[in-house]
């Protein structure tokens, strides 16, 4: 029974080392040796049916992000039980367990810089893979498993003007597509997503100052498209002058945003932001937006939806005459 034991943990150390160095199928064999008990663990929680099967195949994501955590390989099959017992009592509690894109970038106090250079890359393998999907199918998975504060299925319903169980098919193929542009672009040259990132907070800084400075339009004008749209949903509600006229009330009545997190690809960028509203009018926006804006082939933002903290109408974008 020993000799059984340490059989298996000699397995799950090889296959753990081969996963942080970006072999995808050995991910996908660790998977599947733990898969019984990680379910057991969400079934546990949850019960059968819809919500232990959304459990698994975000804990298998979020394995995928963070293999490059794991200290002691041999005890992997409890690190991955963990995953799904938190995400399982998340949903519970009605949060997600979506941890920011910056936990895949930031080195352990302990490691070396080989450890950086591995959690670096496989970053960078997992933005190229995601850049392979289709819009519909990438947008609910960069919010589900990238953001921190539009990770609901509601609120991306919400953000994407589809229905909840929409979100939820998209996620799965989406899951499934993205497992296999994973496996073909292994060997692919990467992008540098870091480098991506960093310039996207110093956009979104910078727009805000401009907003602040009274000159938001004159940025808009030289930095995104001039057919640039404002989305609710699927719906074209507005274009450039609806943004600065927006943007310019706000500021006017002492609104401020404060950039708190930032993801950036290719062809999307999410910024978001926490609202700072004026002392004498504390519900004048809802405390948090996020915006999700698509790029053009030069990286120019083309459309922007805004996603708050809570859901808003129409009416709530449109400045007063």
């Amino acid at each position: 029974m020993q000799d059984a034991a340490e059989a298996a943990r000699a397995v799950d150390v090889m296959l753990t080392r081969a996963a942080q160095a970006g072999d995808i199928a050995a991910l996908g064999l660790l998977l599947e040796r733990h898969r019984a008990g990680m379910r057991a663990v969400a079934l546990s929680i949850l019960g059968p049916g819809a919500d232990a099967d959304d459990v698994m195949q975000d804990a298998a994501l979020t394995a995928l992000r963070r293999i490059g955590d794991v200290r002691d390989p041999g005890a992997v099959g409890a690190w991955l039980r963990m995953i799904v017992r938190n995400a399982g009592r998340s949903l519970l509690r009605g949060t997600v367990a979506a941890g920011p894109v910056e936990e895949l970038h930031l080195p352990s106090t302990d490691g070396g810089p080989e450890q950086w250079l591995e959690q670096s890359a496989l970053r960078d393998w997992v933005w190229e893979a995601l850049e392979g999907l289709s819009p519909l199918l990438r947008m609910p998975l960069v919010l589900r498993h990238f953001t921190t504060g539009v990770t609901s299925y509601e609120q991306i319903a919400h953000a994407c003007g589809v229905p909840v169980g929409t979100v939820r098919s998209r996620l799965s193929l989406g899951r499934a597509k993205l497992a296999a542009a994973l496996a073909a672009t292994a060997d692919a040259a990467h992008g540098d997503t870091e480098r991506r990132v960093r310039a996207s907070r110093v956009e979104a800084r910078e727009t805000l100052a401009a907003a602040e400075s009274g000159h938001f339009g004159k940025l808009l004008t030289e930095r995104w498209s001039p057919e640039v749209a404002l989305l609710m949903g699927r719906d074209r509600v507005g274009g450039r002058d609806l943004l600065v006229r927006g943007m310019d009330n706000d500021v006017e009545v002492g609104v401020r945003q404060r950039l708190v997190h930032a993801v950036a690809g290719r062809s999307l960028a999410v910024w978001e932001m926490d609202i700072i509203n004026p002392a004498d009018d504390p519900e004048h926006c809802p405390p948090a937006v996020a915006w999700l804006m698509t790029l053009d082939d030069t990286g120019r933002v083309q459309d922007l939806r805004l996603a708050h903290s809570r859901p808003l109408q129409l009416m709530d974008l449109l400045p007063p005459v």
